[in-house]
């Protein structure tokens, strides 16, 4: 028996388990990766992110991130963050610091993977735990949501998925780089001293040296620098669920829908929602009203730029920030809070 069963052991599992022990629950983990566990990601954490995790009593080593610029051959759109800057923080170093945590507050681990679900007026069960609530942080592809009747189907035209590597260089900005090729973004992020990283949004089985070569800018800076990782996917994107709970399990992070990633918003996001499920088992909002109150923004503006990244109006989208600066400063600084 405990109060909180938590499912999913990534950043957002793990900080769904820390907000659970901070109200006071007795929490148990299901993971069944031991260790650090590393993902395909961008690895940025938007200037919003921070203070989230602050309140968690976590504060992750990276670099500092200022601002967003969109590059599209000579076309550049910059925009600096109006306040506090993000952070670029590798994910295994991200990962450690919140298992760290939850492991300092009380959070007991169990490895192993759910398959089954079971639900009562009163109780939820997996793996031979009964909890009073359930918090599924399982992932874009989350078992729960699918055993629990709370998958949608998802188009299978136009899928995204996601590519990444780091590179041993100097990281040569402290800006989120985003260049626009043919059919792919690539993402910059500065994570370490002498170490970036590169996550690319492509569509399914594009060769990430290939699509690097055709950004000339990246290719002539990554010549002869030494790949620091090897080359990791995730995907596809734009998953949904019916709703982001079913009684007494709430869907938290991936596991409650996704859109994109082209917008570097999935960690704040997942950091507020395990803040939202946990304040609604103490008695505040209830989770689908405030799921929709803070992933409004991010399903608006991410929804309207994916449609645009993935439409003849592709082409015109950094032309279109560079010649807007206003415009494009607010979705960034509207996107970063």
């Amino acid at each position: 028996m405990t109060d909180v069963l938590v499912v999913g052991g990534g950043p957002v599992g793990l900080a769904s388990a820390i907000e659970a022990r901070l109200a006071g629950f007795d929490v148990t983990l299901i993971e069944q990766r031991a260790g650090a566990i590393d993902k395909a990601c961008g690895e940025g954490l938007m200037p919003g992110a921070i203070p989230l995790l602050h309140r968690l009593g976590v504060d992750p080593e990276g670099m500092p991130l200022r601002g967003v610029s969109y590059r599209q051959g000579s076309t550049v759109a910059d925009h600096r963050f109006a306040a506090n800057p993000g952070r670029g923080v590798r994910r295994t170093t991200l990962h450690a610091a919140l298992a760290a945590r939850a492991e300092e507050l009380g959070v007991t681990h169990i490895e192993g993977h759910v398959t089954e679900v079971e639900q009562t007026a009163d109780r939820v069960s997996a793996n031979g735990v009964t909890a009073r609530w359930m918090l599924a942080a399982d992932g874009l592809h989350s078992t729960v949501r699918r055993v629990t009747g709370l998958e949608l189907p998802v188009a299978r035209r136009g899928r995204r998925f996601g590519i990444r590597q780091h590179f041993a260089v100097e990281p040569w900005s402290d800006l989120i780089e985003v260049h626009w090729g043919r059919d792919i973004e690539a993402y910059v992020t500065p994570v370490a001293h002498g170490l970036i990283g590169i996550a690319m949004l492509a569509p399914q089985g594009t060769d990430f040296r290939a699509a690097l070569a055709e950004v000339p800018e990246l290719a002539e800076r990554l010549e002869n620098a030494e790949p620091a990782s090897s080359v990791r996917g995730a995907g596809p994107f734009g998953q949904r669920a019916r709703r982001p709970s079913a009684g007494r399990i709430h869907l938290v992070g991936d596991a409650s829908g996704y859109v994109d990633a082209i917008t570097g918003e999935g960690l704040r996001l997942g950091l507020a929602q395990a803040h939202a499920a946990v304040s609604s088992l103490i008695g505040g909002p209830a989770y689908d009203r405030e799921w929709r109150r803070v992933t409004r923004d991010f399903r608006v503006l991410t929804s309207g730029l994916v449609g645009a990244a993935t439409s003849p109006a592709r082409r015109a989208i950094v032309p279109l920030a560079h010649r807007l600066p206003g415009v494009y400063g607010a979705v960034v600084e509207r996107l970063a809070r």
